[in-house]
Protein backbone atom coordinates (compact mmCIF):
# COMPACT_ATOMS: atom_id res chain seq x y z
CA UNK A 1 0.00 0.00 0.00
CA UNK A 2 2.04 3.17 -1.30
CA UNK A 3 -0.52 6.18 -0.60
CA UNK A 4 -3.73 6.88 1.60
CA UNK A 5 -6.21 9.32 1.32
CA UNK A 6 -5.90 12.52 3.10
CA UNK A 7 -9.46 12.22 4.91
CA UNK A 8 -8.18 9.16 6.46
CA UNK A 9 -6.79 9.84 10.33
CA UNK A 10 -3.36 9.60 11.74
CA UNK A 11 -4.20 6.60 13.43
CA UNK A 12 -4.79 4.91 10.10
CA UNK A 13 -0.99 6.16 9.00
CA UNK A 14 0.15 4.46 12.51
CA UNK A 15 -0.94 1.03 10.89
CA UNK A 16 0.23 1.99 7.54
CA UNK A 17 3.52 2.48 8.94
CA UNK A 18 3.49 -0.87 10.38
CA UNK A 19 3.30 -2.44 7.94
CA UNK A 20 5.68 -0.39 5.56
CA UNK A 21 8.19 -1.52 8.44
CA UNK A 22 7.27 -4.96 8.39
CA UNK A 23 7.23 -5.62 4.47
CA UNK A 24 10.05 -3.48 3.80
CA UNK A 25 11.79 -5.43 6.26
CA UNK A 26 13.42 -2.76 8.41
CA UNK A 27 15.17 -3.61 11.33
CA UNK A 28 15.75 -2.59 14.86
CA UNK A 29 18.48 0.11 14.61
CA UNK A 30 17.48 0.46 10.78
CA UNK A 31 17.01 4.55 9.49
CA UNK A 32 13.25 4.48 8.82
CA UNK A 33 11.88 7.09 6.13
CA UNK A 34 11.97 11.00 7.09
CA UNK A 35 8.52 12.93 8.07
CA UNK A 36 9.17 14.49 4.48
CA UNK A 37 9.30 11.03 2.80
CA UNK A 38 6.85 9.35 4.50
CA UNK A 39 4.56 12.83 3.87
CA UNK A 40 5.08 12.15 -0.37
CA UNK A 41 4.88 8.08 -0.07
CA UNK A 42 1.35 8.17 2.38
CA UNK A 43 -0.13 11.49 0.56
CA UNK A 44 -1.00 12.93 3.84
CA UNK A 45 -0.07 16.29 5.92
CA UNK A 46 3.33 16.04 7.80
CA UNK A 47 1.76 16.95 11.03
CA UNK A 48 -0.69 13.77 10.60
CA UNK A 49 3.27 11.74 9.86
CA UNK A 50 4.14 13.90 12.83
CA UNK A 51 1.34 12.70 15.25
CA UNK A 52 1.95 8.99 14.03
CA UNK A 53 5.31 9.00 14.62
CA UNK A 54 4.96 10.12 18.17
CA UNK A 55 2.76 7.59 18.80
CA UNK A 56 5.31 5.01 17.70
CA UNK A 57 7.85 6.56 19.61
CA UNK A 58 5.81 6.71 22.95
CA UNK A 59 4.72 2.70 22.26
CA UNK A 60 8.71 1.87 22.01
CA UNK A 61 8.41 1.17 17.94
CA UNK A 62 10.56 3.86 16.75
CA UNK A 63 12.98 6.23 18.21
CA UNK A 64 13.33 9.61 16.94
CA UNK A 65 16.64 11.43 16.89
CA UNK A 66 16.72 15.06 16.65
CA UNK A 67 18.87 16.25 13.61
CA UNK A 68 18.97 12.47 12.81
CA UNK A 69 15.96 10.84 12.20
CA UNK A 70 13.13 8.17 12.91
CA UNK A 71 14.76 4.98 13.72
CA UNK A 72 13.50 1.42 14.64
CA UNK A 73 13.36 -0.06 17.59
CA UNK A 74 12.89 -3.50 18.95
CA UNK A 75 9.35 -3.39 20.41
CA UNK A 76 9.20 -6.84 22.30
CA UNK A 77 9.47 -5.99 26.47
CA UNK A 78 10.51 -2.62 25.56
CA UNK A 79 7.14 -1.07 25.67
CA UNK A 80 7.20 0.83 29.14
CA UNK A 81 10.82 1.82 28.96
CA UNK A 82 10.11 3.35 25.80
CA UNK A 83 7.02 5.26 27.25
CA UNK A 84 8.71 6.58 30.28
CA UNK A 85 11.66 7.99 28.35
CA UNK A 86 9.19 9.69 25.59
CA UNK A 87 7.57 11.45 28.88
CA UNK A 88 10.89 12.78 30.14
CA UNK A 89 11.68 14.01 26.37
CA UNK A 90 8.79 16.02 26.34
CA UNK A 91 7.47 16.26 29.86
CA UNK A 92 8.07 20.43 29.00
CA UNK A 93 5.07 20.46 26.25
CA UNK A 94 3.15 17.82 28.22
CA UNK A 95 3.43 20.08 30.96
CA UNK A 96 2.36 23.02 28.48
CA UNK A 97 -0.31 21.11 27.10
CA UNK A 98 -1.99 20.60 30.55
CA UNK A 99 -1.48 24.26 31.80
CA UNK A 100 -3.72 25.96 28.45
CA UNK A 101 -6.27 23.23 29.01
CA UNK A 102 -6.84 24.08 32.54
CA UNK A 103 -7.74 27.40 31.04
CA UNK A 104 -9.90 26.72 28.27
CA UNK A 105 -11.45 23.59 28.83
CA UNK A 106 -13.51 23.84 32.08
CA UNK A 107 -14.87 27.27 30.18
CA UNK A 108 -15.77 24.86 27.45
CA UNK A 109 -17.69 22.58 29.72
CA UNK A 110 -19.97 25.25 31.38
CA UNK A 111 -20.67 26.85 27.82
CA UNK A 112 -21.27 23.25 26.54
CA UNK A 113 -23.61 22.40 29.69
CA UNK A 114 -26.17 25.45 28.96
CA UNK A 115 -26.10 25.38 25.01
CA UNK A 116 -25.76 21.60 24.20
CA UNK A 117 -28.24 20.28 22.43
CA UNK A 118 -29.93 16.48 21.93
CA UNK A 119 -27.57 16.10 18.82
CA UNK A 120 -24.57 17.17 20.98
CA UNK A 121 -25.06 14.82 23.61
CA UNK A 122 -25.49 11.81 21.08
CA UNK A 123 -22.56 12.79 19.86
CA UNK A 124 -20.34 13.01 22.88
CA UNK A 125 -22.33 9.50 24.27
CA UNK A 126 -21.23 7.63 20.94
CA UNK A 127 -17.61 9.26 21.65
CA UNK A 128 -17.80 7.51 24.89
CA UNK A 129 -18.50 4.36 24.04
CA UNK A 130 -16.69 3.40 21.04
CA UNK A 131 -14.05 4.72 24.10
CA UNK A 132 -15.47 1.81 26.15
CA UNK A 133 -15.02 -0.71 23.44
CA UNK A 134 -11.91 0.56 22.10
CA UNK A 135 -10.83 0.03 25.98
CA UNK A 136 -11.62 -3.05 26.31
CA UNK A 137 -9.74 -4.20 23.37
CA UNK A 138 -6.56 -2.92 24.38
CA UNK A 139 -6.62 -0.53 21.52
CA UNK A 140 -4.67 2.82 22.96
CA UNK A 141 -4.43 4.46 19.25
CA UNK A 142 -8.44 4.02 18.71
CA UNK A 143 -8.62 5.34 22.47
CA UNK A 144 -6.59 8.14 21.62
CA UNK A 145 -8.54 9.25 18.74
CA UNK A 146 -11.64 8.81 20.49
CA UNK A 147 -10.78 10.91 23.63
CA UNK A 148 -9.97 13.33 21.35
CA UNK A 149 -13.38 13.41 19.82
CA UNK A 150 -15.11 14.09 22.72
CA UNK A 151 -13.54 17.04 23.69
CA UNK A 152 -13.57 18.36 20.16
CA UNK A 153 -17.59 17.37 20.45
CA UNK A 154 -17.94 19.32 23.90
CA UNK A 155 -15.61 22.05 22.29
CA UNK A 156 -18.85 22.24 19.30
CA UNK A 157 -21.91 22.27 21.79
CA UNK A 158 -20.68 24.83 23.74
CA UNK A 159 -21.48 26.85 20.48
CA UNK A 160 -18.47 29.31 20.62
CA UNK A 161 -16.87 28.90 16.98
CA UNK A 162 -13.80 30.41 18.58
CA UNK A 163 -13.48 27.98 21.14
CA UNK A 164 -14.63 25.14 19.14
CA UNK A 165 -11.52 25.41 16.07
CA UNK A 166 -9.03 26.32 19.11
CA UNK A 167 -9.95 22.80 20.23
CA UNK A 168 -10.15 21.51 16.77
CA UNK A 169 -6.48 22.80 16.49
CA UNK A 170 -5.50 21.65 19.80
CA UNK A 171 -6.50 18.07 19.39
CA UNK A 172 -4.97 17.94 15.81
CA UNK A 173 -1.67 19.20 16.07
CA UNK A 174 -1.22 19.28 19.88
CA UNK A 175 -1.34 14.89 20.40
CA UNK A 176 1.31 14.98 23.54
CA UNK A 177 -1.18 15.64 26.25
CA UNK A 178 -3.63 12.64 24.94
CA UNK A 179 -0.60 10.48 24.40
CA UNK A 180 0.82 10.88 27.72
CA UNK A 181 -2.01 10.25 29.95
CA UNK A 182 -4.01 7.74 27.86
CA UNK A 183 -0.65 5.64 28.06
CA UNK A 184 0.29 6.19 31.91
CA UNK A 185 -1.20 2.60 33.60
CA UNK A 186 -4.37 3.21 35.12
CA UNK A 187 -5.15 6.54 33.30
CA UNK A 188 -7.86 4.80 30.78
CA UNK A 189 -10.14 3.44 33.59
CA UNK A 190 -10.27 6.65 35.26
CA UNK A 191 -10.96 8.71 31.91
CA UNK A 192 -14.05 6.40 31.31
CA UNK A 193 -15.77 7.86 34.72
CA UNK A 194 -14.79 11.05 34.17
CA UNK A 195 -15.89 11.74 30.88
CA UNK A 196 -19.14 9.94 32.41
CA UNK A 197 -19.39 12.47 35.04
CA UNK A 198 -18.68 15.58 31.92
CA UNK A 199 -21.31 14.21 29.79
CA UNK A 200 -24.01 13.27 33.01
CA UNK A 201 -23.53 16.80 33.60
CA UNK A 202 -23.94 18.44 30.38
CA UNK A 203 -26.94 16.37 29.67
CA UNK A 204 -28.24 17.85 32.67
CA UNK A 205 -27.25 21.33 31.85
CA UNK A 206 -25.53 21.66 35.20
CA UNK A 207 -23.23 24.30 34.25
CA UNK A 208 -21.18 24.22 37.55
CA UNK A 209 -20.86 20.55 37.65
CA UNK A 210 -19.66 20.74 34.12
CA UNK A 211 -16.50 22.82 34.83
CA UNK A 212 -15.83 21.56 38.03
CA UNK A 213 -15.75 17.74 36.60
CA UNK A 214 -13.88 19.08 33.57
CA UNK A 215 -11.33 20.67 35.55
CA UNK A 216 -11.05 17.22 38.42
CA UNK A 217 -10.89 15.13 34.69
CA UNK A 218 -7.98 17.38 33.59
CA UNK A 219 -6.38 17.98 36.95
CA UNK A 220 -6.40 14.39 37.87
CA UNK A 221 -4.71 13.24 34.09
CA UNK A 222 -1.92 16.01 34.78
CA UNK A 223 -1.32 14.46 38.29
CA UNK A 224 -1.30 10.55 37.36
CA UNK A 225 1.29 11.68 34.32
CA UNK A 226 3.05 13.54 36.74
CA UNK A 227 3.60 11.22 39.37
CA UNK A 228 4.61 8.24 36.62
CA UNK A 229 7.57 10.81 35.85
CA UNK A 230 8.46 10.67 39.26
CA UNK A 231 7.86 7.18 39.59
CA UNK A 232 10.65 6.87 36.61
CA UNK A 233 13.03 8.99 38.03
CA UNK A 234 12.74 7.04 41.08
CA UNK A 235 13.37 3.82 39.75
CA UNK A 236 16.69 4.92 37.83
CA UNK A 237 17.89 6.78 40.99
CA UNK A 238 17.25 3.29 43.16
CA UNK A 239 17.73 0.98 40.66
CA UNK A 240 20.84 1.81 39.20
CA UNK A 241 22.24 -0.54 36.24
CA UNK A 242 18.76 -2.84 36.58
CA UNK A 243 17.54 -0.59 34.33
CA UNK A 244 19.77 -1.02 31.52
CA UNK A 245 18.41 -2.67 28.54
CA UNK A 246 18.74 -6.02 28.44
Amino acid sequence: MNSIKKVRLSESIIDVIKQMIAKEGFKPGEKFYSENVLTKKLGVSRSSIREALKMLEASGQVTIRHGKGVFIEEPRGRQFKAFTAWLKNNEQSINDNFEVRLIIEPKVASLAAKNADANDTTQMEEACRLFEKYAAENNIEEVIRCDRQFHRFLAESSKNNTLYVLMKSMTTTLPNGWISSLYTPGRIEKTITEHRAILAAVQRHRIVAAEKAMTRHLVNAHRDVQAQMLRDTEEKTDGGQDHHPD
